[in-house]
């Protein structure tokens, strides 16, 4: 690789390994976990970036990252580890208002995630991709391999199983996209 093309590379990887990270913590509900899903992603993406760094290299990582997360799940089948019920204590040096308005911020996020991490790896990666990632049934397909209609489905079971197993985060809307 030439040294233009891995500074490149180098920036590419500065300026979108937050988002990427953001992605993959949704998908894997860990942040360890998140972060070799983005190494690995991001490695991958390095192999093939003298012929892609002029098309579209984002589209390219985050197929990767969620074909990745697909066969980890294939691979591993293991139960994710269960998030407390008690939230963080609300420090000290807060006011009073901060510390509740984080407290119902944290709350929500750990709701989500462990709901999240309830549904199968094909839902999962569906409802990222839409409602967080917010591509399009078709660009969710074409990411996935699979079609527009199975985008559909799985959507619609995957939140009419949100509503069920967490209804209380209907009443709890997300102010923040960065969970």
């Amino acid at each position: 690789m030439s040294a233009s093309r891995a500074e490149e590379f180098e920036a590419y990887v500065r300026a979108r390994t937050p988002a990427l990270l953001r992605a993959a913590y949704l998908l894997t509900g860990d942040q360890h976990l998140a972060e070799d899903l983005v190494n690995d992603s991001l490695s991958r993406t390095h192999q093939v970036w003298h012929r892609i760094w002029d098309g579209n290299p984002e589209a390219y990582t985050r197929k990767i990252m969620y074909h990745l997360q697909i066969s980890w799940w294939r691979r591993r089948r293991r139960t994710p580890e269960r998030l407390t019920d008690l939230p963080p204590e609300p420090g000290d040096h807060s006011p009073a208002q901060a510390a509740v308005d984080e407290h119902a911020r944290t709350v929500t996020r750990l709701a989500l995630h462990e709901a999240l991490a309830r549904l199968g790896a094909r839902q999962r990666a569906v409802l990222v991709l839409r409602y967080f990632e917010d591509l399009t049934e078709s660009q969710v397909a074409d990411l996935l391999g699979i079609t527009v209609g199975t985008v559909k489905s799985q959507s619609a079971k995957a939140l009419a199983r949100l509503r069920t197993d967490a209804p209380h985060l209907l009443d709890s809307p997300i102010s923040d996209r960065k969970l």
